[in-house]
C-alpha cells in the first residue's frame, strides 16, 4: 500500500524554493549601492564646506523644528 504525499510537505516546499528565488535575485543585483560616486559622499562633503557657524546653525534650526512638532 502506497502513502498518500504530504500535502503540507509539499506547499512548504514550493515556498521554500520561491523564498530562495528571490534571495538569489536579490544578492545578485546591485539594488542597494547608490547609483552615483556623488551619492556616497553626501552630508560629509555638504559637512566639510561648512563653517562651524553655519554647522551650527543648521543643527539649532533642526533641534527647534524637532521641539516645536506638535504630537
Amino acid at each position: 500500500m502506497q502513502k498518500k504525499p504530504n500535502k503540507q510537505k509539499d506547499e512548504i516546499e514550493l515556498a521554500k524554493s520561491i523564498f530562495d528565488e528571490i534571495v538569489e535575485e536579490t544578492e545578485s543585483e546591485d539594488w542597494n549601492k547608490p547609483k552615483k560616486i556623488s551619492a556616497q559622499k553626501g552630508g560629509k562633503a555638504r559637512a566639510a564646506k561648512l563653517t562651524p557657524a553655519e554647522r551650527s546653525a543648521i543643527a539649532k534650526k533642526a533641534a527647534q523644528s524637532r521641539w516645536n512638532k506638535e504630537s
